[in-house]
């Protein structure tokens, strides 16, 4: 699998089985309580596939499955890549906090602006704000490069646990 270059943080990827939806999650399941490379974990029809603790770094991905059947007899398979939740969520709130900071200093200039008072401050904050978010950013792109090896071990994992399952069929 080529892990796409472009502006995408998160690859996804959507692949059409052979095997049942039932049969592909059990495949995971076995695989999982064998296999000391990697934690496997079910939830209904998602599978979580990741690095053990001892081996993750901060930038560690893990591969989200999704399994289900479309219509009868025709079961998809749905991946999403990405850091362990709590990195996503520690990027997320500081994307979020960057936002309304920048809004609050355009706010801050429009007063300024409005009541002809100097504005250079917020004009300088709002900069600042913008190349923190920039800086964020590319540190997440930096992390999508340092978890690039490991992403591509979980996708060749998946694909040797699938393909036992569809050498049976």
């Amino acid at each position: 699998m080529e892990i796409p270059k472009d502006i995408v943080l998160r690859p996804r990827f959507f692949k059409e089985l052979n095997v049942s939806s039932e049969e592909a999650l059990q495949a995971f399941e076995k695989e999982g309580k064998s296999n000391t490379n990697f934690v496997v974990s079910r939830i209904d029809h998602h599978v979580f596939i990741r690095i053990p603790k001892n081996k993750q770094h901060f930038w560690s991905p893990q591969l989200h499955l999704e399994i289900y059947e479309i219509e009868e007899k025709q079961p998809q398979l749905k991946g999403l890549f990405g850091p362990s939740p709590t990195v996503w969520t520690l990027f997320m709130f500081l994307h979020f906090v960057v936002a309304v900071l920048f809004i609050g200093a355009l706010i801050w200039m429009y007063v300024n602006i409005r009541l002809e008072k100097p504005y250079l401050l917020s004009v300088i904050a709002m900069i600042f704000l913008f190349i923190i978010w920039f800086v964020l950013y590319f540190a997440g792109s930096l992390g999508k490069q340092a978890g690039k090896k490991e992403m591509q071990d979980l996708y060749n994992f998946m694909e040797k646990t699938l393909d036992p399952v569809k050498s049976h069929k």
